[in-house]
């Protein structure tokens, strides 16, 4: 029989990103993360003296050590901009989870020894005794690699289950998305029937005062999945030319009926914070009607069509990396678009 859990507190906190891009080296780049979770531990303790002491999970931006690579290279970025998958760095923001006692979600770049010409922007979940209970590593980027551009290999290490990681914790069961993810259904549906109940969002976007797309999908995420959406948002990243603050504003708490409860204005801030409560949305999942969409799904209408490759898995198996690769893809999948007359000219 599943234990009760009491509704608890969960804040989306916005932060500002200082960039290391400007560091020269890793142990310049190092120093800045290090002073980033030093900073950030006050304000995490500071938040909860004023929040409560239900606070037990806290959501932070995309990169938020770092900011993203600028015109480096892969192989730059992996050696200035990427933590290793254990070490000091992973030990000082475990002890953030530890000395605040809260569940810890955060993004950052990793160096992984399988794969030594790249890196992977992971999402993470840190428990209060400093554990990490769950890893997840986007799989839909632009410019970087993920584990889809060496599937076959990352299967092989790693598993199936570790492409869509659901975390079953004592505030209910955590999954990570990743930034633009949140564009994607697909990858909120997938977690979802692996048991997901609270999406942990971490991102860096546009602070638009209009509608912005992501702002869309967090709440149609939320509605089709019947879960809670918690999105941490930069407050503004320094350090570069663009402007600070394009990317700032909207961190947010929706929740399972798709209503935004909380969103944060510009600027440092925990005001996105508001309750979760685990035990109704298990009731409202379990209640038949039309609005329980999970419980609707004809999966066998859909699985021929996702069956077909549309972005090749496994194209960087055997290339070494280049940020034009990406590019050179993309045109090449367009092509193969028109082609199949799924996209017209």
């Amino acid at each position: 029989m599943m234990h009760t859990i009491a509704p608890y507190k969960a804040l989306a906190l916005q932060v500002t990103t200082e960039a290391v891009n400007s560091c020269t080296n890793y142990t310049a780049a190092k120093e800045k993360m290090m002073q980033a979770i030093t900073r950030i531990s006050k304000q995490i303790k500071a938040s909860k003296a004023f929040i409560g002491n239900d606070l037990q999970l806290v959501v932070l931006p995309e990169y938020f050590l770092t900011g993203f690579p600028m015109g480096e290279s892969i192989i730059e970025w992996r050696d200035k901009g990427c933590i290793d998958m254990e070490g000091d760095i992973y030990d000082a923001i475990k002890q953030i989870a530890t000395d605040t006692q809260v569940f810890l979600s955060g993004n950052v770049y990793e160096r992984d020894p399988h794969f030594p010409d790249l890196y992977f922007q992971a999402c993470f979940v840190i428990s209060p005794q400093g554990d990490l209970v769950l890893r997840y590593r986007r799989l839909n980027s632009m410019f970087a690699p993920t584990p889809h551009d060496v599937l076959d290999k990352y299967i092989a290490i790693y598993g199936e289950e570790s492409l869509f990681p659901v975390a079953k914790t004592a505030i209910g069961n955590l999954a990570c998305i990743a930034s633009e993810e949140i564009l994607y259904p697909e990858i909120a549906r997938c977690l979802a029937l692996r048991g997901a109940e609270v999406f942990l969002h971490n991102t860096s976007e546009a602070g638009a005062l209009t509608p912005s797309p992501k702002n869309i999908a967090k709440l149609a995420r939320s509605i089709e999945n019947m879960a809670y959406v918690i999105s941490a948002n930069s407050a503004g990243i320094t350090g570069y030319a663009i402007p600070a603050a394009s990317t700032d504003a909207h961190s947010q708490i929706i929740n399972y009926e798709g209503v935004k409860l909380i969103e944060a204005g510009f600027g440092e801030s925990m005001v996105a914070n508001a309750t979760i409560h685990i035990e109704a949305l298990r009731q409202y999942r379990n209640r038949p009607g039309m609005g329980n969409y999970l419980s609707r799904l004809r999966m066998e209408l859909f699985a021929k069509t996702y069956q077909t490759s549309i972005y090749p898995a496994n194209s960087l198996a055997d290339k070494k990396p280049d940020r034009s690769h990406f590019n050179q893809t993309q045109l090449g999948v367009i092509e193969a678009l028109q082609i199949k007359n799924v996209i017209s000219k």
